[in-house]
């Protein structure tokens, strides 16, 4: 009986309109060539591509001149799209990882009771609180492990309900009868669903490199897919991570090495400048990992 190959990584999902605007370069363009062959890489075919770039021009994201794949597309705005990084918090993601922001054992927790009348603000608060990792403990009532006080008090005035909340801090939290901060976490946070998107961050990341060696000689066009795919896994594997601090997670976690693989990868992609080097999306995933 002969082994069956192992199965290649899955690309994350990525759509047409978000391939667009990871391709804009430093200068504003989309080379609509390098556009439709990594697009077919992707799975893509050539009739989303027109539509999706139909979309996007009468929208006023882009201009266009010429036609098919010898087109030239300006953005008229800056337009990194969904998988651009959000560098402060990947930064502080790699400095956890370094044992370089540990934790006082401290709870923040945010309460408010804002009126239906105010309900569209109501949502906003709350779903600031969730972008920023809190979890919700009951109704009104929600816990962070670092310190977004700052943040959460701002977006709240922003949002003209900031007498609605209140804000305290507890070295003593306790839901029923869990009083274990790293039980405690893992009662509040979805901590297995968001290690299963890491796990395939780092198997992308890992075979990816592996195919970026001397031996694997990848195309320009293969470099440039890897570099959005990275990206586009990267995403999926952080926007759910509420990085709560190393002492509260299971060891170990795969948090930690699918970054760092992340972090690898990137780095080998960055070896051929000529080709990655004048995406704007490149820049920022560049600077969001390799700054302290």
């Amino acid at each position: 009986m002969t082994s069956r190959p192992a199965a290649e990584p899955a690309s994350p999902g990525i759509g047409t309109r978000t391939l667009v605007f990871a391709l804009v370069r430093e200068d504003g363009t989309v080379d609509a060539g390098e556009l439709y062959s990594v697009a077919e890489a992707l799975g893509m075919t050539d009739q989303q591509v027109r539509l999706c770039l139909k979309r996007l021009v009468t929208e006023g994201r882009f201009t266009q001149e010429g036609r098919g794949r010898r087109a030239r597309l300006l953005a008229t705005a800056d337009a990194t799209g969904a998988v651009a990084p959000d560098a402060e918090y990947v930064r502080h993601a790699y400095r956890q990882d370094r044992g370089l922001a540990p934790w006082d054992g401290t709870w923040h927790l945010f309460a408010f009771a804002v009126p239906e009348t105010a309900r569209q603000s109501r949502d906003a608060l709350r779903d600031t609180l969730l972008h920023l990792g809190a979890a919700p403990l009951q109704g009104g009532l929600y816990v962070a492990a670092n310190a977004i006080g700052d943040i959460v008090e701002t977006h709240a005035r922003h949002l003209g309900v900031l007498p609605s909340l209140t804000r305290l801090t507890s070295r003593d939290l306790r839901v029923g009868e869990e009083r274990d901060p790293a039980r405690l976490a893992a009662l509040l946070w979805p901590l297995d669903s968001i290690a299963e998107r890491y796990e395939a961050l780092a198997a992308l990341a890992e075979d990816r490199a592996a195919r970026l060696s001397p031996a694997g000689r990848p195309t320009d066009v293969e470099r440039l897919t890897y570099a959005i795919e990275l990206a586009a896994a990267f995403t999926t594997a952080m926007e759910p991570d509420p990085l709560l601090p190393p002492e509260l997670l299971p060891r170990p976690w795969p948090g930690s090495r699918a970054r760092a693989l992340a972090a690898r990868c990137w780095e080998a992609l960055g070896a051929d400048g000529r080709v990655t080097g004048s995406l704007r999306l490149f820049r920022l995933y560049d600077e969001a990992l390799t700054t302290p």
